[in-house]
């Protein structure tokens, strides 16, 4: 599965992959193993990258069309 959502907000953010990477403390290789679907993505990452762009993870992966986060539990920010 390619995760197109995940190269599209990246690039709405102005963010490099490597400059993801870093945020998300992972190589810049392994992020872009992420965008393409070559390697699966841990539910961490996928936590991590909601809080990011401000959204859910249901629309990470293209499960809605939803942008708006749900109500959240823990207001953290990475």
């Amino acid at each position: 599965m390619r995760y197109a959502r995940l190269r599209d907000l990246r690039e709405d953010h102005d963010l490099t992959q490597k400059q993801l990477a870093a945020r998300l403390q992972c190589s810049q290789r392994i992020y872009s193993d992420y965008e393409t679907g070559r390697v699966g993505i841990p539910a961490e990452i996928l936590i991590r990258l909601a809080i990011v762009y401000n959204t859910s993870v249901d629309y990470l992966l293209d499960l809605t069309d939803e942008r708006e986060p749900y109500a959240r539990k823990v207001k953290e920010r990475i």
